[in-house]
């Protein structure tokens, strides 16, 4: 079946969503012994979420890039993440589904959430002709999210080396039958209707 242009892909239950962040080792692995987020943790940055694992490895070298080296998966509530994607705003501007520039740059400034869409990655890293979201959180989004939306935070950076390492093995059965079970996440296309074209 040929995938759609734009779909959220995840781990998801009836009541959570699974998303991916890295961090270097003073955050990751206090968060994951914690369940939450330390006090370093910065409340006033933009943090950004990926439900795929793919593109979370392709974006942090598989945990081996500086500052990234403790990949975690973050299990949030989906009411959290309906809330974040009903207040997001698509992270460049589109003609045709935006007013005009100034309109999009005010709704882009006044969002606590932005959507951004990159090409999904195979095992190997390489894009794909579809795309996974991204979704930075900031303001009352990332507050919410640090404090209230987090139901579990697992450090994942042992499975990211064992996937790594069957890949670099050439063995890509192995690899993907390490990978965590991502499905499609029951959105309405109507409620994404704003965040892509």
């Amino acid at each position: 079946m040929t995938e759609p242009r734009h779909r959220i892909r995840a781990v998801h239950s009836d009541s959570t969503i699974t998303v991916y962040q890295a961090y270097a080792p003073e955050i990751g692995l206090a968060a994951a012994r914690d369940g939450r987020f330390p006090a370093a943790w910065r409340r006033d940055r933009m943090t950004w979420i990926k439900p795929s694992f793919l593109w979370m490895m392709y974006r942090c070298g598989w945990g081996t890039k500086e500052g990234q080296e403790t990949v975690l998966a973050v299990e949030i509530t989906r009411e959290g993440f309906a809330w974040a994607l009903r207040r997001a705003c698509l992270s460049h501007f589109e003609p045709g589904l935006h007013i005009d520039h100034g309109t999009w740059r005010r709704r882009l400034k006044e969002a606590p959430a932005r959507v951004q869409w990159d090409p999904e990655r195979d095992l190997r890293l390489r894009p794909l002709p579809h795309r996974s979201l991204q979704l930075g959180l900031a303001g009352e989004a990332a507050r919410l999210y640090a404090d209230e939306w987090i139901v579990s935070v697992t450090d994942v950076t042992p499975l990211a080396r064992a996937i790594h390492a069957r890949v670099r093995d050439g063995d890509l059965d192995a690899a993907r039958r390490l990978l965590p079970p991502e499905q499609p996440y029951p959105v309405s296309a109507a409620a994404l209707s704003h965040l892509h074209r």
